[in-house]
C-alpha cells in the first residue's frame, strides 16, 4: 500500500489536506483511506515518557494499516506530526511500505490567527501557539520530508499540488498503465 503522510506545525491544516487529497483520489476511482494521527493515540493521561503517545499510535497504525490492505485499499493518507527521521522510519514500519511525507509550510501568522479562530482557551490556544513555533523550527533543520507544498493557499491548490507531487514520486513500473 502506498502510503503518504502530511506532516507540518499545529494549525497548518494537515488533516484538511489529507482528507482534501483523499478525495481527490477517490474521485479517480482510487481505493483510499484517511487517517489523523492524532486519533490513533486520543487517551488521556499520556506517560511521563511519552507525552504525545508515539509507541500507542505505532501500535495502532498498524492494526489500521493492515485492516485497511485486508479491505483493499491501495493508498493510505495519513495526517500527523513527525519530529524526526528515526520517526518517519518508524511510521513506515508500521505501515508495511513505502511511506512519502510531504511537510506542509505556512506563514506563521497564518498559523497563528487559524488556531486564534480553533482554540478559545486561552491556555490551550497559548500551548498551541509555543508548539507551532516550536515545530516550525525544527523542521527547518531536520529534512524528514520528501517534498515541501505551500499551505498559505486555499485548500484546493494545496491539496491538488500534494497529490500530483505524490504521484510523481512514485516509481515508474514498466508495464503499468497510464491509470496507475
Amino acid at each position: 500500500m502506498r502510503t503518504l503522510l502530511i506532516t507540518g506545525p499545529v494549525g497548518v491544516g494537515k488533516t484538511t489536506v489529507a482528507e482534501a487529497v483523499a478525495a481527490d483520489l477517490a474521485a479517480f476511482g482510487r481505493p483510499v483511506a484517511v487517517v489523523d494521527l492524532d486519533w490513533l493515540s486520543n487517551c488521556r493521561p499520556a506517560p511521563a515518557d511519552d507525552p504525545f503517545q508515539l509507541e500507542l499510535q505505532l501500535r495502532n497504525l498498524r492494526a489500521v494499516a493492515r485492516n485497511y490492505a485486508k479491505a483493499g485499499t491501495q493508498r493510505l493518507v495519513l495526517a500527523g506530526v513527525v519530529e524526526s527521521r528515526a520517526d518517519r522510519e518508524r511510521y513506515a514500519e508500521a505501515v508495511g511500505g513505502e511511506l512519502k511525507v510531504c511537510r506542509l509550510k505556512a506563514d506563521l501568522s497564518v498559523i497563528h490567527e487559524r488556531l486564534v479562530a480553533r482554540h478559545h482557551d486561552e491556555a490551550e490556544l497559548r500551548w498551541h501557539l509555543n508548539r507551532a513555533d516550536e515545530l516550525e523550527t525544527l523542521f527547518a533543520s531536520s529534512s524528514i520530508e520528501d517534498f515541501v507544498t505551500d499551505a498559505n493557499r486555499p485548500v484546493e491548490y494545496v491539496s491538488l499540488e500534494v497529490a500530483l507531487e505524490w504521484k510523481l514520486s512514485e516509481p515508474v513500473l514498466h508495464g503499468s498503465s497510464a491509470s496507475d
